[in-house]
């Protein structure tokens, strides 16, 4: 069925067909362009624009679609252009003359528009849970390891000692800051286009207010030439999509070289691992290295939508189309990566043991034997290099700070006691650093709390 036939002598080319039609993939927006048809009748009635008996036949005839698609028991024929077209003509088919008044005061351009916009607050919805399940995980592993200590890196060297419990607070931070960018687009895009029209509004009396508020909007649009333009809020949600691949990315590396023989900070659950077809010994981190590898795609995604909508003049053009498959795609690879990653986080060992050994290992207390020297007047700057001797002196005999023996810290400086190994314990290296944000076990409750706080009002 083409809702524009009518102006047309002969029927489209086949190639062109195949070219143009979009029921392929916007086939999954049934469910948004029922619930805005309903909607939109409703509202007609309410006007008066069609009766209470047609509205009647024409919800029930849409509650049918929605219900035999749903049981599989009505397929989406590759004979309709798009989502609208299949629903309408099914509708007609089922209900008769009354279905063909659906579209009264409608285009398809402010259809398509609410359709995206619906499906998009429900993918939004959907995001904002799986990361709320992932930052739960998270939360369990810090409160598990707050005495966990572990370098921390700059520069992927060995800098100062942390925890397990703050490294993952950072984590924690950035899909903290991921949900609120989801939340933020939704504020930004909860205007209802329907009624817009294909770019002018319509003289039929629509109640666009009412409209708006059955589907959940705060209100409608104010410019119809905008509203079925726009397609800023899945830019957006391209774009925070591409922040959450990066932050799942960057987590998916520090994994990958956790599980390496050089680190073996980690051991990956068998289930989120794969083997090699030559080498028996393997157990590859193929999980992590996949959800890191489809960051890319996610941010073609985001890139492809600019390209397409750089050059468009007002109003709706058909490039626009081209929003839904890159917008389905990137959804789809954000969500599989985040269920994918929340499981192989919450199945993975913590070497608790090889951590600290590699933080002692790696002169992480060095400033902290630093800051001794300058408890005891000497200034920061010779301090520096005083250490800095230290640590060629292990290095030469292959031991640690808090290994080397108290008569060659006085050979290099006399201010050094017995009290040194004390002060460059890892527990004290952390410990005494209790500013917010810092990993000391007092600091790192606070922001549990506040952690905590923040998942249960969310």
């Amino acid at each position: 069925m083409k809702l524009w036939g009518g102006r047309f002598t002969k029927e489209e080319n086949q190639l062109a067909h195949n070219f143009n039609e979009s029921l392929s993939f916007d086939q999954r927006l049934y469910r948004q362009d029922i619930e805005g048809s309903i909607a939109h009748v409703t509202m007609l009635a309410k006007q008066g624009i069609v009766t209470n008996e047609d509205q009647e036949a024409i919800v029930k005839g849409l509650s049918g679609i929605l219900a035999d698609v749903e049981a599989g028991n009505l397929e989406f024929s590759p004979e309709y252009e798009d989502i609208h077209s299949f629903v309408e003509a099914n509708l007609i088919e089922r209900i008769g003359e009354a279905g063909k008044r659906l579209h009264t005061g409608r285009s398809r351009n402010d259809q398509v528009a609410l359709d995206m916009k619906l499906y998009c607050r429900d993918e939004i919805a959907e995001l904002d849970h799986l990361l709320k399940a992932l930052l739960s995980r998270l939360l369990e592993i810090m409160e598990k390891n707050l005495d966990t200590y572990m370098p921390g890196f700059t520069h992927l060297q060995k800098a100062q000692p942390v925890t397990l419990a703050h490294h993952m607070g950072a984590y924690f931070e950035m899909f903290s800051r991921d949900r609120k960018r989801l939340k933020s687009i939704g504020e930004r895009m909860d205007t209802c286009p329907l009624g817009s029209g294909a770019l002018a509004g319509t003289t039929y009396p629509l109640d666009r207010a009412y409209s708006a508020s059955l589907l959940g909007f705060a209100g409608p649009s104010l410019n119809s030439m905008d509203s079925v333009a726009d397609r800023d809020y899945v830019i957006e949600l391209l774009s925070a999509l591409s922040i959450i691949s990066m932050h799942l990315s960057r987590f998916s590396e520090e994994i990958i070289l956790w599980n390496s023989n050089e680190y073996q900070f980690v051991e990956l659950d068998d289930g989120y691992s794969t083997g090699s077809s030559i080498m028996p010994q393997k157990k590859n981190p193929d999980i992590a290295e996949l959800v890191r590898g489809k960051t890319g795609r996610v941010y073609g995604a985001l890139m492809g939508l600019l390209t397409t909508m750089k050059g468009l003049p007002l109003a709706y053009n058909k490039d626009m189309q081209e929003d839904k498959e890159l917008t389905f795609d990137a959804i789809d690879t954000v969500k599989s990566s985040l269920v994918l990653f929340t499981g192989m986080v919450s199945s993975m060992t913590f070497r608790r043991e090889v951590m600290e050994a590699s933080a002692k290992k790696g002169f992480t207390n060095a400033t902290d034997a630093a800051d001794y020297l300058v408890s005891r007047g000497v200034p920061f700057r010779d301090a520096h290099g005083i250490v800095g001797q230290l640590v060629l002196c292990c290095l030469e005999k292959g031991i640690g700070l808090d290994e080397l023996p108290l008569e060659e810290y006085r050979r290099i400086s006399p201010v050094f006691d017995q009290d040194i190994y004390e002060a460059v314990s890892m527990k004290t290296c952390v410990e005494k650093r209790l500013t917010i944000g810092a990993p000391g076990q007092e600091a790192m409750r606070q922001a549990i709390e506040v952690y905590k706080k923040r998942l249960e009002e969310e």
